[in-house]
């Protein structure tokens, strides 16, 4: 009897047989499939010192509180900055005007001195030949409760509150 004969008259050997062969190919690609996985396992969990996972996450995290701490502690700094930045007096406006529009030039003059809430004082001095008078006025809200205010004094509040320095200065 021949091996082509055997194979004629027994189908179900050849069907176990073809089932072997996959079966055995099949296992042949999980074992390469095995051998990346442990590779990349051993690369992962072995660094320069050999420190495991757990321990590198636990760091990470005791790094992560830290970082969050200084984080409220420069949230908070930033908070007393920005109350800070409400109280100085920090927006000026300042302009020029001749008191007597005939005689002399723009040597009165009226300034404002306002913190973040607009508040602060305005200082005013007349020029005249027989000298200089100042005047200073307290400004709540950018506007004077106690006293009148000039339309120079007006104008300097308002080049306060909009930061028009530098258009003050060269007028």
């Amino acid at each position: 009897m021949s091996i082509f004969n055997f194979f004629q008259g027994n189908n179900l050997f050849i069907v176990f047989f073809g089932f072997f062969l996959a079966l055995f190919s099949w296992n042949i690609f999980l074992q390469i499939q095995l051998r990346k996985i442990k590779k990349n396992q051993k690369v992962l969990f072995s660094g320069k010192t050999g420190v495991d996972l757990e321990e590198i996450i636990l760091k990470q995290t005791k790094s992560l509180q830290l970082l969050d701490k200084d984080i409220q502690e420069l949230y908070s700094i930033s908070n007393r900055i920005n109350s800070l930045s409400f109280r100085g007096l920090h927006k000026l406006g300042l302009v020029r005007f001749n008191p007597f529009k005939d005689i002399g030039g723009d040597q009165s003059f009226s300034i404002a001195f306002l913190d973040g809430k607009n508040s602060g004082i305005v200082l005013s001095s007349l020029f005249t030949r027989e000298g200089s008078k100042v005047y200073s006025k307290s400004i709540i809200g950018g506007v004077s409760e106690k006293h009148p205010l000039t339309e120079e004094e007006k104008e300097a509040i308002k080049k306060a509150i909009n930061g028009n320095l530098k258009k003050a200065i060269k007028e």
